[in-house]
């Protein structure tokens, strides 16, 4: 296992870490989550006074994914070339799959994370009024490709 880059090897405090020598190249990342619900919720979703749950989803995590150097401190920001979110409406819940690119010196793993779990979020946040047993699992990285430590697929 390598190490991790964001501490510093003397102090091992958290940092920024400087990818300014790193290769520029097309990157890519796609991202699963999945929020369970009952049979009851699923049928409501396109009756939601809300609007559609699902709609709403995805605007929210392709949002997600341009601003997730503001959520997670030690992100860098990134000029995404592509971002997002697909959601499947299975029998025992709704299955989110977000995708983000870019061409740049660092991988674009964490906004297709945050895209998949902005959008799960906002699946319940718009369903929690029916049913509070409502669960948001999974949350994953299915791939990876491009930069220096190669392609991932899980």
């Amino acid at each position: 296992m390598s190490k991790l880059s964001h501490f510093d090897d003397q102090s091992g405090e958290p940092r920024m870490v400087d990818v300014g020598t790193k290769g520029v190249t097309r990157r890519t990342a796609r991202a699963h989550a999945f929020v369970r619900m009952s049979p009851e919720v699923l049928a409501s979703l396109p009756a939601n006074p809300k609007g559609d749950p699902l709609t709403i989803a995805r605007i929210a995590g392709i949002q997600a994914a341009k601003r997730t150097a503001e959520l997670i401190p030690l992100c860098h920001s990134l000029p995404l070339s592509h971002a997002d979110v697909a959601t499947m409406i299975e029998p025992d819940g709704v299955r989110v799959i977000a995708s983000a690119a870019t061409t740049a010196q660092t991988g674009v793993e964490m906004e297709a994370l945050t895209a998949a779990a902005v959008a799960a979020l906002t699946i319940y946040d718009m369903t929690k009024a029916l049913d509070k047993r409502i669960e948001i699992q999974d949350l994953y990285l299915l791939e990876k490709t491009g930069g220096k430590s190669g392609d991932f697929r899980r």
